[in-house]
Parts: structure tokens; sequence; C-alpha cells
């Protein structure tokens, strides 16, 4: 018997953000990390994911482009085969001079595509 497909996303979600926590975000090899590429349809959303997340936190000025804290605030499905995660990064201040921490709140958009949740960047 196959899951429901609300089950499956939780499933699938809750191990991609798992996977993404307290991960070094400008670094080779969470970028050739292998089971995070296996959340997106093809290479170039991975990139396009990547590449805008490492940007993200490197413009909220996390220190090393590391989170030191990762929670998902939010799991919903839209309707059919359509879903979101909001999530919360922390992290220390990266800036000279700059104690504390700081903070970066996103949003990711899922699809159910034939039978299987992905990751779709760029739907913010």
């Amino acid at each position: 018997m196959q899951e429901p497909p609300v089950v499956s996303f939780y499933e699938r979600a809750s191990s991609f953000y798992a996977r993404l926590a307290l991960r070094r975000f400008n670094s080779l090899a969470t970028y050739r990390d292998e089971t995070l590429r296996g959340y997106f349809r093809t290479e170039a959303a991975f990139s396009d994911y990547y590449a805008e997340l490492a940007a993200a936190l490197q413009d909220a000025h996390f220190e090393q482009n590391r989170p030191v804290e990762m929670q998902v605030l939010e799991f919903a499905l839209d309707g059919p085969g359509a879903a979101r995660v909001r999530s919360r990064f922390e992290g220390r201040n990266g800036l000279p001079l700059r104690p504390g921490s700081v903070t970066l709140e996103r949003e990711d958009q899922w699809e159910r595509l034939e039978g299987r949740w992905w990751i779709i960047p760029g739907k913010f």
C-alpha cells in the first residue's frame, strides 16, 4: 500500500532539512553532497537553490556561512501536489566588532511530480 502524499511530503521534507542543518554553505563538501542533490529534479534546480541560499546567508552576515541552529517553523500543504516549508536559520554574526547572532527565515516551495516531492527553487 502506498503512503498518503501528506505523509511522504512530511518524511521527505523532514529528511532534507535534517540534512541541511548545521552545514557550512560556502563549502565544496556541502555543494557536492549527493544526498542533498537528490531532493531536486535537476542539477540546475539544485545549483539555483544552493546559490540563492548561500547568498542569503552571506547577505545576512552569517559567520563562515554556517548556521549554528536550524528550525522548521511550518509544514503547509497548499493543495494537491503543492506544499511549502518555512524555516529559520540562526548563527553568529560574521561582521567585525558585531558580536551576537543573526537569523534568516525563508520559505521553500515543494511540488509533487510523478509521485515524488521535489523542492522547486525560485518560487518564493
